[in-house]
């Protein structure tokens, strides 16, 4: 019986212990927060909530403008109604940022984007992930067809009528 309860025990001290070493140090949270601000994530998230709310509207005011008026009023820009949302988001980057990357390492990607390059290329990062998923689906379009077309031909060659 007591064999038992040193066991359990044991295993309740080792699950303690592991979940202590897996949460980042106050250091390693305050570069993660620290990256978040630089890399503007509050601010791109900001960008969202005015589709999100503008897709809630009809669902909530039921086509009744008395109500429509005061939505609008409750969720204009620059509202408080997002300020959470936006903490509760960045909090919870930071903390994902600061279990992937040391405080060394993440002060290391926070000067690359505090600086020049790193800044323009947040400048540039929307137009270049729109290129680049454009110069993905044009490749794979024209990948599909030429593959097609070989397969055909092996499968010709193979005897099969197609």
């Amino acid at each position: 019986m007591s064999r038992r309860l040193l066991t359990i025990a044991g295993a309740l001290l080792l699950l303690v212990c592991s979940a202590a070493a897996q949460a980042p140090s106050p250091e390693t949270m305050a570069a993660a927060r620290k990256l978040v601000v630089t890399l503007k994530i509050a601010d791109q998230y900001r960008v969202l909530l005015p589709q999100l709310l503008l897709a809630l509207r009809p669902v909530v005011a039921q086509d009744r403008p008395e109500i429509e008026r005061d939505y609008d009023a409750m969720t204009a820009p620059g509202s408080e109604i997002y300020a959470p949302f936006v903490a509760s988001m960045t909090d919870q980057i930071a903390a994902l940022y600061a279990q992937s990357f040391s405080a060394d390492e993440l002060g290391q990607i926070e000067a690359f984007y505090a600086g020049p390059a790193g800044r323009k290329f947040l400048e540039k990062s929307d137009a270049l992930a729109q290129a680049s998923a454009q110069i993905s689906q044009d490749v794979s379009r024209k990948a599909a067809d030429e593959l097609k077309q070989r397969l055909i031909e092996a499968l010709r060659q193979k005897g099969h009528k197609l």
